[in-house]
């Protein structure tokens, strides 16, 4: 009896073995991505019906890769869809098909589909759209050198056929009185001293130019009466530039704020500069960027597939 009690129990630990090996051979890690592994077991379950021929294994695999990749995409977006948007939609919709709200609900209706269903859909594709395009964009990467060269090359095309068309734009000669803030200068002081600066000038007690030297934090300009001289308003900070565009030529802004702290400034002169090269580099600029997104775009997938660390584990 008792020899029968040990088979028993030897044949059930081998048994038990046996399951053990079976289950560590299904649980091997065949892949990781940035990390995190991919086990047997989903290749399988991916695999489904079809045959486990290598081909069909590379497949599955990808589809399994591609699956997390999208899931880590939409995890790091950060991206939360705004149910009004999806209400708007779901309006525009009705209305382009010539229906009321209620004729959509009967037609999706008729169709098996519920409005939480079709609410839930356009949700998902708004955000996968999202998602797709903040992945392409990531991949984006136009170099100061592409756009020098294309720049150039476009503009000796447009020389060489008669193309070639001066672009000029408003440059504007500004001086401006800058105050920092610091630890014993808030902003409601930066700004008061400003007011006051500003009040002194239109009062003849100072001038633009020698309240400058005395207190603008710019040290370069200041040391030049405030003066920036001739620029595009583009090239400062879009607050400043903002203020040069609104400002009128003669009359000094009131106090503003910046990055950079706050400032007074005043427009001293305008002129029409020639821009043309800069205009050509932004043409160029556009299209290396649109040609790298139409290429991203084929298959957004290999955009993600190019920013994450994939390792194919050999058997």
């Amino acid at each position: 009896m008792k020899l029968k009690q040990l088979k028993n129990m030897l044949f059930v630990a081998m048994g038990f073995i046996a399951f053990i090996g079976n289950a560590q051979a299904i649980e091997k890690v065949v892949a990781t991505v940035d990390g995190n592994p991919i086990l047997e077991s989903q290749v399988q379950r991916a695999l489904g019906k079809r045959a486990n021929t290598e081909a069909n294994r590379l497949a599955a695999l990808d589809s399994i890769i591609d699956d997390m990749l999208v899931q880590k995409a939409i995890q790091e977006s950060g991206v939360k869809i705004n149910p009004a948007q999806v209400d708007q939609i779901v309006q525009n919709i009705a209305a382009q098909n010539g229906l009321t709200y209620g004729q959509l609900l009967d037609a999706l209706d008729y169709q098996g589909i519920s409005i939480t269903q079709f609410r839930a859909n356009i949700a998902n594709q708004i955000l996968m759209s999202e998602v797709r395009n903040r992945s392409i964009g990531k991949n984006i990467d136009v170099s100061r050198e592409q756009v020098e060269a294309l720049s150039k090359q476009m503009l000796e095309q447009a020389k060489n056929s008669g193309n070639e068309k001066a672009i000029t734009a408003t440059e504007y000669k500004v001086r401006h009185i800058l105050i920092k803030l610091n630890p014993l200068l808030n902003d409601a002081q930066a700004k008061s001293q400003l007011t006051q600066i500003r009040a002194d000038i239109l009062a003849g007690k100072t001038t633009f130019a020698d309240a400058a030297k005395n207190y603008s934090k710019d040290y370069l300009s200041g040391a030049n009466g405030g003066d920036l001289g001739f620029a595009l308003p583009e090239i400062y900070a879009p607050e400043f530039a903002h203020a040069i565009k609104t400002t009128k030529q003669g009359v000094i802004s009131a106090p503003f704020k910046t990055e950079f702290g706050w400032h007074i400034l005043e427009v001293t002169d305008t002129r029409q500069g020639d821009v043309t090269a800069d205009a050509y580099r932004q043409k160029a600029y556009e299209q290396l960027v649109n040609q790298q997104l139409q290429e991203e775009s084929k298959d957004w997938i290999k955009a993600l597939r190019k920013g994450a660390n994939i390792q194919i584990l050999s058997n």
